[in-house]
């Protein structure tokens, strides 16, 4: 059972900005799409559910084809569960009311028991009884992310779905919805400029660059072995160096791409860098340095010294 992607091509004119894209996804599994704004992550997400008619391609659930609005006359298919980012609440009612608004009403015990689990999986028991027009952004968006969970879909597709939410709060809300995703084996699709969805919580991560799929893979190996800088740089800040810069080769020149977490100061390091600045992260310091006139970035344990030399070697 899995969600294939058949090399679907979009364009909202004639102009395309998906390009051929093709994957497969196994039921249960998370993925994660990660890629710079505009890149088609959030269109991506609407043509699984079949918002859009396609241009090119197919969609299949299991053996069911996703189909668009020319042969639905409600789009989106009736297995899935797509949350957008403008959530899509009713204003004026409560948000106990706004969870249930899916459930029957046949065995009302049931659905009140089933909108208080929901609630506190999303940690807005509290509010229960508030309409929703009364919370915040980040609060509206917990209430939108247990509404989607009502009906229990059989694929869930997120877009940016923790964009509105404080850090403190959005660390314990991605482990307590994943967990509870994953045992309920539900196949998950998440649109994220976060790669702590995709690292953290993601089985498989799918890069996207100007409507085009230029990576898949389990999320550590596409950490660890990015194509290219792109890649990388959607994990964070990352260096670009030859091989050549760090030792003698002969023959063609390899381009290493090294997180800052990968270079550490030592004496008489292969890298001779000039310290320009020293940014506090908490558990250590990014340090932006200048080697071979060319900016560079490296963690450190301690503050370094503002036009000190110091050498590095990766590590």
């Amino acid at each position: 059972m899995m969600l294939q992607v058949k090399t679907i091509s979009f364009g909202y004119t004639e102009k395309r900005i998906i390009h051929n894209i093709d994957f497969s996804v196994v039921k249960g599994k998370n993925i994660a799409v990660l890629g710079e704004s505009g890149c088609g992550k959030s269109t991506l997400l609407k043509l699984i559910y079949g918002l859009f008619d396609l241009d090119e391609g197919q969609i299949f659930w299991k053996d069911t084809e996703v189909t668009g609005p020319k042969f639905n006359l409600v789009p989106g298919m009736p297995f899935m569960k797509y949350l957008a980012q403008d959530f899509d609440l009713m204003p004026y009612v409560t948000v106990a009311e706004n969870v249930g608004k899916f459930l029957s009403n046949f065995y009302p015990e049931e659905k009140k028991q089933r909108i208080q689990e929901l609630l506190e999986i999303v940690e807005m028991t509290e509010f229960a009884d508030v309409k929703a027009k009364f919370l915040s952004g980040g609060q509206q968006q917990r209430v939108a992310l247990a509404r989607v969970l009502a009906l229990e879909p059989e694929v869930l597709l997120l877009d940016e779905p923790f964009s509105h939410i404080d850090n403190f709060r959005k660390n314990a809300l991605r482990r307590n919805l994943f967990a509870y995703l994953k045992a309920k084996g539900i196949t998950v699709i998440i649109a994220t400029h976060d790669s702590v969805d995709a690292l953290s919580f993601s089985d498989e991560t799918i890069v996207l660059r100007k409507g085009e799929m230029v990576d898949k893979g389990i999320s550590m190996a596409v950490y660890n072995n990015p194509k290219d800088k792109y890649v990388a740089s959607l994990f964070g800040e990352v260096n670009e160096l030859l091989l050549s810069q760090i030792v003698f080769t002969e023959g063609e020149d390899e381009t290493l791409l090294l997180y800052p977490h990968q270079l550490k100061v030592v004496e008489n390091g292969m890298l001779r860098v000039v310290v320009k600045q020293c940014y506090f992260k908490g558990s250590h310091y990014l340090v932006k340095a200048v080697f071979d006139r060319k900016v560079i970035f490296f963690e450190n344990d301690s503050e370094l010294e503002t036009n000190s030399e110091v050498t590095l070697m990766i590590s």
